[in-house]
């Protein structure tokens, strides 16, 4: 566990900058407990252009400080589109990407990210930009956003995710960008969670899944599910640590456990669960029978698809 630890640490090594920190160990506090906050569909950067989209942001920004102010988490994960990227014509969305975790990492808080569908999305033209005439006219974010101009090419996943953890001074990042092998998608890394009293060994191993949407299709490949196998199977070849899974789009299986649009839900729910249903993946390529065939598995979290922070207990 040690020389797995120690391969995981030097790879996020590998994209830090010289002189910043690496993240510390995550650690079981002495109570016992690691208190997991979760942030999905943020969606900062979403209509710059008018009052709405800006005002939706200083909404997260102050949901976001509550939440962290209230729960004091050990812990932060963003579970996906943490900027609508189709809506930000400026030539850098890590601007929007910095702000959606700047009050986890003001208060010291460390996190991990992973992509969403809308994250690296290409430009998407309004239609009340367009004239009359049929000439659009370049419509640029408010002049308070530091930029040079407008730009439309989109931020890819490998610049937003590598922006974030050279920009992270105080080694709060855990993100990751994964195995090479797995590319296109990114976010594909697992954190361990070491024990209070064994101080080197793993309590608690998170997953995090890149599931796709954007710049390749909204999946969790076969190349993914032998990874996860593999990881877990030399991590945990025994079952006896606790593990989370953590992606963003949900997959098949939850076309049948989440409850339909407008049906009765008989416990107090927040936000579009009675408006919307489940908008999963394009297909299941065999994670959930391999979720299914692991006891040590405890939970599933996903994001959006609409609905926010779906939980699926295995």
């Amino acid at each position: 566990m040690r020389w797995c630890l120690a391969v995981l640490l030097a790879a996020a090594l590998v994209l830090r900058a010289a002189g910043q920190r690496s993240p510390a160990p995550l650690r079981f506090a002495q109570d016992g407990r690691f208190k997991v906050a979760l942030f999905a569909d943020l969606h900062y950067g979403e209509n710059a252009w008018t009052d709405w989209g800006p005002g939706q942001d200083d909404g997260s920004d102050r949901v976001m400080a509550t939440v962290l102010d209230a729960e004091k988490p050990d812990f932060v994960v963003y579970l996906g589109d943490l900027v609508t990227a189709n809506n930000v014509p400026i030539p850098n969305a890590t601007l929007y990407w910095d702000r959606a975790f700047s009050p986890t990492r003001s208060r010291g808080i460390p996190w991990a990210t992973i992509f969403g569908n809308h994250d690296d999305m290409p430009f998407e033209w309004p239609s009340e930009w367009f004239s009359p005439a049929g000439v659009p006219p370049v419509h640029c974010p408010p002049s308070t956003m530091p930029s040079s101009g407008c730009s439309f090419r989109g931020t890819p996943r490998m610049e937003l995710i590598t922006a974030e953890i050279h920009r992270d001074g105080a080694g709060l990042s855990h993100s990751s960008v994964g195995p090479q092998e797995l590319w296109p998608g990114v976010s594909n890394y697992v954190l361990q969670v070491l024990s209070q009293e064994e101080r080197e060994d793993p309590a608690l191993l998170m997953y995090f899944l890149d599931s796709g949407g954007g710049s390749y299709p909204e999946v969790i490949s076969g190349a993914q599910v032998r990874w996860f196998q593999g990881q877990s199977q030399f991590l945990n070849p025994d079952g006896r640590i606790p593990e989370l899974i953590f992606w963003h789009i949900p997959s098949t299986a939850y076309t049948k456990v989440a409850p339909k649009a407008k049906s009765k839900i008989r416990r107090p729910c927040v936000g579009s669960l009675n408006m919307e249903d489940v908008a999963p993946q394009e297909a299941e390529w065999g994670m959930m029978d391999a979720v299914a065939k692991r006891p040590s598995v405890k939970a599933i979290f996903v994001g959006a698809q609409p609905r926010a922070g779906l939980v699926l207990p295995v």
